[in-house]
């Protein structure tokens, strides 16, 4: 397939003009004209791209790409060896962010409820909202994210209850806690904490877990490059690059 009839379908699959968001979504890096290897991995590090190249990838697909709001342009030290490593190469970099996280199918948060079998009820903007198949207590939750997902989330306890209603959002979500508490839910997910979550959730008497920001933003990008080689029919591999976080 042509590099702009890969842009062009990811563009519109995800919506991406629907999003403000801290980056530029899409087309980051551009590689060669011609796809028929893609690459899927969570953030767009060194390993990675050398893993790409490894495997004759055209092009490269992500969650977290380069030129965030806030940070140095300058294409200098490990930037510069990314972008670098990328040109001399001619691999393309398409990154895909905040809409990513909000697809109703491929996207991080629904890609977390289908594999941890959780019913979704509603949104409240970055914030799902779902419920247990039945009330159960939150070790039983933190064991069970901890087998599916591979990773050892922390649990703050706050309360006695078990858990039957519950809210997810993927990576650095913590600072949602509020919205999660306003939906009266018994447990709330993320990928991250800080200092200030532990105090919250355990004086406003909700369940907090931090599940991982890399390992709750896995399956986004799976899941993409998977309907993006099933229609076009082009190799996909998705490469994890472990990270503890």
């Amino acid at each position: 397939m042509q590099l702009d009839e890969l842009c062009h379908f990811c563009n519109d699959y995800l919506c991406v003009d629907d999003f403000a968001d801290f980056c530029p979504n899409g087309l980051q890096v551009e590689g060669k004209p011609n796809i028929s290897r893609l690459v899927s991995g969570v953030t767009a590090s060194l390993k990675l791209i050398d893993a790409a190249i490894e495997q004759e990838a055209d092009a490269i697909l992500v969650h977290h790409g380069y030129f965030w709001k806030g940070e140095s342009q300058s294409l200098v030290g490990y930037k510069g060896n990314r972008i670098r490593r990328l040109m001399q190469n001619d691999i393309s970099l398409l990154a895909y962010h905040l809409p990513l996280d909000a697809h109703p199918t491929v996207g991080n948060n629904a890609q977390l409820a289908q594999r941890m079998g959780w019913l979704v009820t509603g949104q409240q903007g970055m914030l799902w909202i779902g419920e247990l198949a039945q009330s159960v207590s939150v070790d039983r939750v933190l064991d069970d994210l901890g087998e599916k997902i591979d990773t050892n989330p922390l649990l703050i306890v706050g309360s006695n209850k078990p858990v039957h209603r519950i809210a997810w959002c993927t990576g650095a979500a913590q600072s949602y806690i509020d919205q999660a508490l306003a939906q009266g839910v018994d447990l709330f997910i993320s990928g991250e904490i800080s200092e200030q979550t532990v105090h919250v959730a355990r004086e406003a008497g909700i369940h907090y877990i931090a599940a991982g920001h890399h390992a709750t933003e896995r399956y986004g990008v799976q899941a993409l490059g998977q309907v993006i080689a099933n229609r076009f029919s082009i190799h996909h591999e998705y490469i994890e690059i472990d990270n503890p976080v």
